[in-house]
């Protein structure tokens, strides 16, 4: 049998085809009204100011509602929550009230604690007028309130893998009658390294469900993944891998890396930068803008694994509100940030993976609308710079316009010698591609199994014990 060019599944199945291409009238609808959602779904999203549907949530809602094996592509801010959750829903009314004591039957699983209460923030809000019942377990937090949520059964369980794998193995949740489960940021889960922890969830779940796959890039490494768990899958993409948001304009700025602080103070000088996302790549760089920007009178907090839940959840708060101007974060602390309204991203230190670099300026330009992004590039990450412009197949200016442009930087060769001297690329068993201090500053993010810093010997330069387990990045 020949491929079937139209076709919509990867696996090019002329039969499941010939079902989904009955769907692809419905892929016209731009509005939720459109796809016969319960009138009390749909009154929770017009309460919530949602009429018209983004593209990810007019081609996935019609396939989760088909019953289909999902695989879809989309870049964060794109609305990809509703694009599950509200499908997910309108399937659970049917049967509703089939919960089993300490079991589920949706599990969505997800890479951060900070994700993992976005998407229940979400559900909860979809599903006010409604009878389900949800549970959110994440590490970083007391397990008592979680056991006791599961205790009864819910309709919808939101879950990181660490924490989640503990009270599957303490016996305090069982996932024998799970009929749908999805996994959100795939590529970031893996990067993190919960991999085998993943494995071990899924071996649980009954064979016969409907899985659906989010992931903002595609790497073999998910490829793989979802390869093992789904079946037919349709596959969505609504922009290639590795795009960035088009509506974000970018620039980079060339400056030796001891003045990198100067140029984040000069450039904050200008009001127009009112709410501001700052990456940094490790923890303890996190700290230091931050408090450097307070010296500065510039209201700010940091983010990252090494915070309180509490104190996390603080900090994000009073960036939604206003109160906090500048918000400094890691990569894996950022997961499941969702504020409109951020008018730039600052990169202070250029990404060593294209991904990051993506997902970062899609913090802003977010609900349609605009934004910015400025990265500070010293000479040893000039070929990150490239490798990046190389994925988004498009070179990022250069803003000149600055008291510490060194125009050396901008002029000077590229090369392996310019990349520092560990590469900055991922380490067997380092999980996320931070360099250095970076890949142990990754530990204890907060979906762990205990909540506890992990071994201070990681990313310390000291070598680890052969056949050792690799540490996994909480979340």
């Amino acid at each position: 049998m020949s491929a079937n060019r139209s076709c919509l599944c990867s696996a090019n199945c002329e039969i499941d085809c010939t079902r989904f291409n009955e769907l692809k009238d419905k892929y016209k609808m731009t509005k939720f009204t459109d796809f016969g959602l319960n009138a009390s779904l749909l009154r929770a999203i017009k309460e919530g100011g949602y009429e018209d549907t983004t593209p990810i949530q007019k081609q996935a809602i019609p396939a989760v509602l088909n019953g289909k094996d999902l695989i879809a592509i989309a870049q964060t801010g794109t609305g990809k929550t509703a694009a599950f959750s509200l499908p997910l829903i309108q399937k659970l009314l049917t049967g509703e009230g089939k919960r089993t004591a300490r079991g589920a039957r949706a599990l969505i699983l997800a890479p951060t604690r900070e994700l993992a209460m976005q998407i229940s923030e979400n559900i909860r809000a979809y599903g006010q007028y409604l009878h389900l019942k949800t549970a959110l377990i994440f590490g970083g937090a007391s397990a008592k309130p979680q056991i006791k949520a599961m205790t009864a059964g819910v309709d919808i369980l939101i879950a990181t893998p660490g924490r989640l794998l503990d009270l599957m193995n303490q016996r305090h949740v069982n996932l024998g009658n799970v009929e749908y489960l999805v996994l959100d940021e795939a590529d970031r889960m893996l990067d993190m390294g919960f991999i085998r922890d993943i494995q071990k969830i899924i071996a649980q779940l009954p064979t016969k469900r409907q899985t659906l796959l989010f992931s903002a890039t595609m790497p073999t490494s998910v490829e793989k993944l979802a390869n093992s768990i789904l079946t037919h899958p349709i596959r969505i993409e609504v922009a290639p891998a590795a795009t960035t948001a088009e509506k974000v304009a970018q620039h980079v700025l060339m400056v030796p890396k001891g003045r990198k602080r100067e140029l984040l103070a000069h450039v904050l000088k200008d009001e127009s930068l009112s709410r501001v996302l700052i990456f940094t790549r490790t923890k303890h760089g996190a700290n230091r803008v931050s408090r450097q920007l307070e010296q500065l009178g510039i209201s700010s907090a940091a983010i990252h694994g090494n915070k309180s839940q509490n104190a996390r959840q603080k900090a994000l708060n009073e960036f939604r509100a206003g109160e906090t101007r500048a918000l400094v974060a890691t990569d894996v602390a950022a997961r499941g940030i969702d504020v409109d309204g951020v008018t730039h991203v600052i990169n202070f230190e250029i990404p060593n993976e294209p991904e990051s670099y993506v997902h970062r300026i899609g913090r802003t330009a977010r609900a349609g609308a605009t934004g910015s992004s400025l990265s500070f590039c010293d000479h040893e990450e000039r070929a990150y710079l490239k490798d990046i412009e190389k994925s988004i197949r498009q070179p990022v200016p250069v803003l000149e316009d600055h008291p510490f442009h060194a125009e050396g930087i901008a002029n000077a060769p590229v090369g392996e010698d310019s990349k520092p001297a560990n590469g900055g690329r991922r380490r067997r068993g380092g999980g996320n591609g931070r360099s250095g201090a970076a890949s142990g500053n990754r530990q204890n993010n907060g979906g762990g199994r205990s909540g506890a810093p992990k071994s201070q010997n990681a990313g310390s330069g000291r070598p680890r014990q052969r056949n050792r387990r690799p540490q996994r990045a909480a979340a």
